[in-house]
């Protein structure tokens, strides 16, 4: 992709400093860039390489102020994240390949693909299984029996989507991200034995949800485990059976959801952040790393820390008395000792 700075800013509704033609072909982080790449700058802590960056256009915020002459042109913006998130799309829709069915690929003859769709080598589309218009669907990818995939959908390498589970449209799902695998459900026998308890429901993912590499969504014991619209899944997190995640809501890696969960709307947790099941979370939750919830949080847009998790504010008082625990202990010690004495000497 070969662009100018002007149509740049065109595209973002930016303005424009510097040279209008200065060309570009690739982004680039700020500290490595060079001559034909765009870099952007959305941290104070990296403005030093503003003054030093190679790239030919940086992306900024309007209200940037310069501290050093700037040898890139500026395209300044409202949001510098949001714009960089549309041109590196751009970019990657030019990238991309012409779409193509491989020979190896194994598509059963009554599964139903739309138009313009990639379908990779090794790839295994089962009966009824039914996939809509320009999807991507790289190698070694598992589509099971009367999957039904939306449009604008792409799977990474190694995804496995099991037996009827419906993925929404323009969902990212990534390399080896296993949705619809049986439940932990098993039923204590009177030996000490453990019988497997069927697991015969699903798993939907509505539109614009992405599931990170290597995580895990079980299919529900009955009905569905449900990822509403808009939901961010990271790496190596695993969402029990008869699970709901609202809409817009993120994760972090490790995260682990048990079953029957319901997380609300705009809810943020934090890496290894862990939920019992059966309880909720209220909309627009939020647990820093490592956070343990075992209860239910019924008061919206709490932020939560520890474990169990308490608000998060007083988990930091807390903690900052902790740390002073060994201290105030020799502190008590000595009192204890300076008690004694008084006594002694008044006795």
């Amino acid at each position: 992709m070969n662009v100018t700075a002007q149509q740049l800013a065109h595209l973002l509704n930016g303005t424009l400093e510097g040279d209008p033609n200065a060309s570009i072909s690739k982004p680039a982080r700020i500290e490595e860039a060079v001559a034909g790449d765009f870099a952007f700058l959305d941290n104070p802590k990296y403005e030093h390489y503003a003054y030093e960056t190679q790239a030919s256009v940086l992306l900024v915020s309007q209200d940037f102020k310069p501290s050093k002459p700037v040898k890139p042109t500026l395209v300044r913006v409202a949001d510098v994240r949001s714009s960089l998130a549309i041109l590196l799309q751009e970019f990657q829709n030019q990238a991309a390949t012409q779409a193509e069915i491989s020979d190896k690929a194994e598509i059963h003859t009554s599964a139903k693909l739309g138009a313009n769709c990639s379908v990779g080598s090794f790839t295994i589309i089962e009966a009824g299984a039914e996939i809509g218009n320009n999807c991507t669907i790289h190698p070694q990818v598992y589509i099971g029996p009367g999957v039904r995939i939306g449009d604008n959908c792409t799977l990474f390498p190694g995804t496995r989507i099991h037996a009827d589970c419906i993925i929404g449209n323009a969902c990212i799902l990534y390399a080896n991200a296993v949705i619809g695998s049986d439940g932990f459900g098993y039923a204590p026998q009177p030996d000490g034995s453990w019988s497997k308890v069927p697991h015969v429901g699903n798993v939907v993912l509505e539109d614009h949800v992405e599931v990170g590499a290597n995580s895990c969504i079980d299919r529900a014991a009955m009905g569905s485990t449900r990822i509403k619209s808009g939901a961010k899944i990271d790496n190596l997190v695993h969402i029990a059976h008869n699970v709901e995640v609202g809409s817009n809501t993120v994760m972090a890696a490790q995260v682990g959801i048990a079953g029957s969960a319901k997380i609300g709307d705009n809810c943020q947790l934090g890496g290894q952040t862990g939920i019992a099941g059966h309880i909720s979370l209220a909309n627009g939750t939020r647990t820093q790393a490592q956070s343990g919830l075992g209860s239910t949080v019924k008061e919206e847009n709490q932020a939560l820390f520890g474990s169990p998790a308490i608000d998060y504010r007083d988990y930091v008082k807390a903690y900052i008395v902790f740390k002073q625990l060994p201290e105030m202990q020799k502190k008590l010690r000595a009192l204890e000792k300076f008690i004694e004495t008084l006594k002694a000497e008044n006795s």
